[in-house]
């Protein structure tokens, strides 16, 4: 009954830690961003992002992933980062199957560009 006990606990520990990242994001609006480099992070779950993201004539024009750990999502990269720029948006769809990967990826472009809009250029 203890062992049994046990594992209930921890599963539910597991579990809570995989809670599905929001969306913190929206359309970039042009008028506000610097042109210029600028890094970002986000992490939820089992899944971390780093990105490094292109500014220029204030429009996103490149997004690197710099890293991705994702335990499936690894997918989500190529086609989020083409979804943001077609649409200059950070809250675009989420690719199936990478649905946290996605979002997190998302997150970490709008902290990049929250970086933008207060005019603090990365490397």
């Amino acid at each position: 009954m203890k062992r049994l006990i046990t594992v209930i606990f921890t599963g539910m520990f597991f579990l809570a830690g995989c809670a599905m990242a929001p969306v913190v994001g929206g359309p970039v609006s042009r008028d506000k961003i610097t042109d210029g480099v600028y890094d970002g992070s986000y992490g939820s779950g089992p899944n971390r992002a780093e990105v490094r993201v292109t500014i220029r004539d204030r429009a996103i024009t490149d997004i690197q992933v710099v890293e991705h750990w994702a335990w499936r999502g690894k997918g989500a990269e190529t086609i989020v980062v083409e979804r943001i720029i077609a649409s200059q948006s950070t809250d675009v769809d989420a690719v199936s199957g990478a649905t946290n990967s996605s979002r997190v990826i998302m997150n970490a472009v709008q902290a990049a560009i929250e970086k933008a809009v207060a005019k603090e250029p990365g490397p």
